[in-house]
């Protein structure tokens, strides 16, 4: 059975390590073009949308991920108050948040 093994396994040649380097070049070239191409994208995203909700005040019309349109009436360093018809006011998350309509202007944070 051991016999058997060791003849499987491919032979040794002797050319040192080159197979190595040429293994670990390719890896960090994978991840290099991963991070280039996935990583930094999504961590510049991720920098708007919450530049975006820290600057949520007052008055703004919003759109949940629910699809709740409301006009902002209060704001919590985590939470809104938002007005979503007349003499109703409901509590969310910022979290929640996917339109913000700032003056006439929307801005959405699903891209």
């Amino acid at each position: 059975m051991l016999s058997l093994i060791f003849a499987m396994a491919p032979a040794q040649q002797g050319q040192g390590g080159g197979e190595i380097y040429s293994t670990l070049i390719m890896f960090a070239l994978i991840i290099g073009i991963f991070y280039f191409m996935i990583i930094r994208p999504q961590q510049k995203r991720q920098k708007e949308r919450e530049a975006l909700l820290g600057q949520i005040k007052k008055g703004d019309k919003i759109i949940t991920a629910g699809g709740i349109h409301g006009e902002v009436i209060g704001v919590d360093e985590k939470t809104l108050l938002i007005e979503i018809a007349d003499k109703v006011k409901v509590k969310i998350e910022r979290n929640s948040i996917s339109v913000v309509n700032k003056q006439g202007e929307v801005e959405s944070m699903t891209k």
